[in-house]
Protein backbone atom coordinates (compact mmCIF):
# COMPACT_ATOMS: atom_id res chain seq x y z
CA UNK A 1 0.00 0.00 0.00
CA UNK A 2 1.31 3.41 -0.92
CA UNK A 3 1.63 5.91 1.88
CA UNK A 4 0.04 9.29 1.29
CA UNK A 5 1.98 12.37 2.30
CA UNK A 6 0.21 15.48 3.41
CA UNK A 7 1.70 18.64 2.05
CA UNK A 8 1.71 21.75 4.18
CA UNK A 9 1.42 24.98 2.29
CA UNK A 10 3.26 28.09 3.50
CA UNK A 11 -0.11 29.67 4.36
CA UNK A 12 -1.06 26.72 6.60
CA UNK A 13 2.36 26.77 8.20
CA UNK A 14 2.09 30.51 8.91
CA UNK A 15 -1.39 30.06 10.41
CA UNK A 16 -0.18 27.26 12.66
CA UNK A 17 2.81 29.31 13.84
CA UNK A 18 0.53 32.28 14.53
CA UNK A 19 -1.87 30.08 16.52
CA UNK A 20 1.02 28.60 18.49
CA UNK A 21 2.40 32.07 19.28
CA UNK A 22 -1.04 33.19 20.41
CA UNK A 23 -1.41 30.13 22.66
CA UNK A 24 2.02 30.69 24.12
CA UNK A 25 1.23 34.35 24.85
CA UNK A 26 -2.01 33.36 26.61
CA UNK A 27 -0.18 30.66 28.57
CA UNK A 28 2.47 33.14 29.76
CA UNK A 29 -0.28 35.64 30.62
CA UNK A 30 -2.06 33.07 32.79
CA UNK A 31 1.26 31.89 34.30
CA UNK A 32 1.99 35.40 35.63
CA UNK A 33 -1.59 36.25 36.59
CA UNK A 34 -1.66 37.60 40.15
CA UNK A 35 -4.02 34.84 41.28
CA UNK A 36 -1.79 32.15 39.75
CA UNK A 37 1.36 33.56 41.37
CA UNK A 38 -0.33 33.90 44.75
CA UNK A 39 -1.60 30.33 44.66
CA UNK A 40 1.76 28.98 43.48
CA UNK A 41 3.65 30.82 46.24
CA UNK A 42 1.32 29.35 48.89
CA UNK A 43 1.72 25.84 47.45
CA UNK A 44 5.50 26.24 47.17
CA UNK A 45 5.76 27.41 50.78
CA UNK A 46 3.79 24.46 52.10
CA UNK A 47 5.14 21.70 49.83
CA UNK A 48 8.67 23.13 49.71
CA UNK A 49 8.87 23.23 53.50
CA UNK A 50 7.65 19.65 53.79
CA UNK A 51 10.06 18.39 51.11
CA UNK A 52 12.99 20.34 52.56
CA UNK A 53 12.26 18.91 56.00
CA UNK A 54 12.08 15.38 54.63
CA UNK A 55 15.17 15.65 52.44
CA UNK A 56 17.49 17.97 54.38
CA UNK A 57 16.50 17.82 58.06
CA UNK A 58 19.69 16.05 59.17
CA UNK A 59 21.96 18.58 57.44
CA UNK A 60 19.94 21.51 58.80
CA UNK A 61 19.96 20.10 62.35
CA UNK A 62 23.76 19.74 62.16
CA UNK A 63 23.99 23.37 61.07
CA UNK A 64 25.93 22.54 57.91
CA UNK A 65 24.71 25.43 55.76
CA UNK A 66 26.59 25.50 52.48
CA UNK A 67 25.87 27.21 49.15
CA UNK A 68 25.04 23.76 47.78
CA UNK A 69 22.40 23.26 50.50
CA UNK A 70 20.84 26.63 49.73
CA UNK A 71 20.71 25.72 46.03
CA UNK A 72 19.02 22.40 46.86
CA UNK A 73 16.47 24.18 49.05
CA UNK A 74 15.82 26.77 46.35
CA UNK A 75 15.22 24.02 43.79
CA UNK A 76 12.99 22.19 46.28
CA UNK A 77 10.74 25.26 46.46
CA UNK A 78 10.96 25.99 42.72
CA UNK A 79 9.53 22.64 41.66
CA UNK A 80 6.13 22.90 43.42
CA UNK A 81 5.92 26.57 42.37
CA UNK A 82 6.44 25.61 38.73
CA UNK A 83 4.05 22.67 38.85
CA UNK A 84 1.34 24.78 40.46
CA UNK A 85 1.83 27.65 37.99
CA UNK A 86 1.79 25.30 35.02
CA UNK A 87 -1.34 23.54 36.24
CA UNK A 88 -3.16 26.81 36.88
CA UNK A 89 -2.22 28.25 33.48
CA UNK A 90 -3.38 25.07 31.72
CA UNK A 91 -6.64 25.09 33.70
CA UNK A 92 -7.31 28.70 32.68
CA UNK A 93 -6.63 27.83 29.04
CA UNK A 94 -8.85 24.74 29.19
CA UNK A 95 -11.65 26.76 30.76
CA UNK A 96 -11.20 29.43 28.09
CA UNK A 97 -11.48 26.85 25.29
CA UNK A 98 -14.62 25.31 26.83
CA UNK A 99 -16.29 28.71 27.19
CA UNK A 100 -15.44 29.70 23.61
CA UNK A 101 -17.23 26.66 22.14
Amino acid sequence: MEEKKLEVTPVQEFGEKKALASSLRRFVHYWFLRETVRRAVKIACIVGTILTTINQYDVILRGEFTPRLFLKILLTFTVPYSVSSFSSARAYMDRESVLSR
